[in-house]
């Protein structure tokens, strides 16, 4: 039997086994494989392993998509988890290649995938408050969000979920450097029920703007004279 011989059921569930290249490629051998490679049923769970595979078109984005995952572990990302205003010109250059990247995808899945229940992004160290607060909005069925080492992220975003995370269980904000003691306590008071993780964040140094780390340090060379 060949393959095109199979039911559309039988073709979706071969199709879920590949990865998005290997799905791409056997779409583009006939007609009936790209209908099913077209269809929204197969893309309810997507991963990414770095922002460089948001731009390609070998994936689907729909209302079907309920899970959701973009976790970045290169070496590169220790260089967006610099405070900008440390950041030399290399750096600077490095960042702005890809620093709109995640947040654009983000909005992309607010528009079009209101059904999602589950996000896990780590490394994305230039998501934004903004966008995640937008996609809470726009995502009211999400019961797990998973942030870890988004160096943007504050409590801004602890805010939004006490404001329109109604249906969140799970609450991960792992090594957010921004994130502070009194937010997470806040998320504690006003949401109770979710289960709330936050390794190394609270505990963390956070980003200083150059004034107020500069007035740390004289302050810090006067407590060494006297």
């Amino acid at each position: 039997m060949h393959i095109t011989q199979l039911n559309r059921e039988c073709l979706l569930h071969l199709f879920s086994f590949l990865d998005k290249n290997s799905r791409k490629s056997l779409a583009k051998t006939c007609h009936k494989l790209l209908e099913v490679f077209q269809d929204p049923l197969l893309w309810s769970l997507l991963n990414f392993h770095s922002p460089a595979e948001l731009k390609k078109d070998n994936f689907l984005l729909g209302p079907a998509l309920k899970y959701l995952s973009i976790c970045w572990y290169s070496e590169r990302v220790k260089v967006c988890n610099i405070e900008d205003w440390m950041k030399n010109s290399f750096q600077k250059d490095f960042c702005n290649r890809h620093e709109n990247t995640v947040n654009d995808f983000l909005l992309e899945v607010c528009n079009r995938c209101p059904n999602l229940l589950s996000l896990t992004l780590s490394g994305c160290g230039h998501v934004t408050d903004d966008c995640i607060l937008l996609l809470l909005k726009n995502c009211p069925n999400l019961k797990t969000l998973k942030l870890e080492n988004c160096v943007r992220i504050t409590d801004q975003t602890l805010e939004a979920v006490t404001l329109y995370g109604g249906s969140l269980e799970t609450l991960h904000v792992d090594f957010c450097r921004n994130i502070t003691q009194t937010g997470l306590e806040r998320i504690r008071e006003k949401c109770p029920s979710v289960m709330l993780r936050a390794e190394r964040s609270a505990n963390m140094i956070p980003d200083n703007k150059p004034e107020k780390k500069l007035m740390l340090e004289k302050a810090s060379r006067k407590l060494v004279q006297l």
